[in-house]
């Protein structure tokens, strides 16, 4: 066997045992980008792959933005005394006659102590009937009972004080300074004055949603639109309770990044290259550029839109591609939104596939003039 000849067969022999080696199926971080693609219903896969672009970052954009009902933000300040169910009143009247309705002869006022507010908010005096007190400030009442009585005596004079009950309170739980049950006071009627008073949040600002549970209603905001918008900062109710709370939403990073694991939010909205920086970025040893992917069940509306199918029911598979060697794949990349849900996943290089086939080599055989060794005893 001449010299080149046996070349030829030496070098055709370490071809089989490198597509042998291949095919047995060497580790990898996860699927390379002819597979994704072979998985797309160009292909007659069940997913739609669709390269993002400044029109697709617009088009799938959608607002993380958070807010109070009308019901919550028209609602009017409070009196900083207002009586609820349960409260305690005492009540003094004077009346400007001899011979008096409640006062009696010799007496120059009536004292009607321990009327408890009942489940209906309401207190009975004498010759003024049923007088709703849960809601009205002392004040109020004083008046509403003024006319009532005035009603049977002459210029009759009230005075209406709480002896029990801690009047309108709300409570706060969660990432506060310190947690408890306040009451409203004159200096915190507001939202964001009482959060102060309980020592503030104890979470990023950009991370911190605030609930508000009134009754069978529920509002959320963001703790930064607080202060940014001043309709947000909504008079508080008496029974009202506040939880401070981290945002749950997260992404998984997988592929050639710097960690591949599940990944809070770390901002209101989080771009791709947000979310690539969270994670330690691309490995440079590895990572493809071209091949970075968000993997998503999109919204009807949007997936009719981006693949110009009408006949789209439901929520359907979309892959998005960022090739961010492209001039502008890195503007894309930081105006593409990251949503609650979606996969981040970046391919190998090509190249990464060969050099583990090579090492699988080199390491079972000792080197490659073994590897031609074993090549000639299969020639044999």
């Amino acid at each position: 066997m001449t010299l080149v000849k046996l070349r030829l067969k030496t070098a055709l022999s370490i071809m089989a045992v490198v597509s042998l080696v291949a095919a047995c199926g060497l580790p990898r971080s996860g699927p390379t980008r002819n597979e994704i693609f072979s998985g797309s219903v160009q292909q007659e896969g069940d997913a739609f792959v669709v390269q993002v672009t400044d029109t697709v970052a617009r088009a799938t954009r959608t607002s993380s933005a958070l807010g109070f009902s009308q019901s919550f933000v028209n609602a009017p300040i409070g009196g900083s005394d207002t009586i609820q169910p349960g409260d305690v009143l005492g009540l003094t009247i004077w009346e400007n006659v001899e011979d008096g309705l409640l006062v009696n002869q010799g007496a120059n006022a009536a004292a009607l102590e321990e009327l408890q507010v009942d489940g209906a908010g309401y207190i009975f005096v004498p010759y003024a009937g049923r007088i709703l007190a849960a809601g009205n400030t002392p004040e109020a009442i004083r008046r509403i009972i003024t006319n009532k009585l005035s009603e049977a005596t002459p210029d009759p004079q009230v005075e209406v004080r709480r002896l029990a009950g801690d009047g309108a309170t709300v409570s706060l739980v969660g990432a506060v300074g310190a947690q408890g049950v306040y009451p409203i006071e004159r200096p915190t009627r507001t939202l964001g004055a009482m959060l102060a008073q309980a020592g503030g949040i104890t979470l990023e600002p950009d991370v911190a949603q605030v609930v508000v549970i009134r009754g069978g209603q529920q509002g959320r905001i963001w703790f930064q639109d607080l202060y940014r918008n001043p309709n947000y900062d909504i008079a508080l109710r008496g029974g009202d309770r506040i939880l401070v709370e981290e945002d749950a939403r997260s992404y998984v990073a997988l592929g050639a990044t710097g960690a591949q694991r599940r990944v809070p939010f770390e901002s209101n909205d989080l771009t791709v290259i947000e979310a690539l920086a969270q994670v330690g970025g691309l490995q440079s040893n590895t990572a493809d550029p071209r091949g970075v992917f968000i993997l998503r069940s999109e919204h009807e509306v949007i997936s009719r839109r981006l693949t110009g199918r009408p006949d789209l029911q439901g929520h359907q598979r979309i892959i998005y591609l960022l090739d961010l060697t492209q001039p502008n794949g890195m503007f894309a990349a930081s105006e593409f939104m990251i949503r609650d849900g979606d996969t981040l996943y970046v391919t190998e290089a090509p190249y990464v596939q060969w050099q583990k086939v090579i090492a699988a080599l080199t390491g079972s055989l000792g080197s490659v003039g073994s590897v031609g060794d074993a090549a000639s005893t299969l020639g044999n």
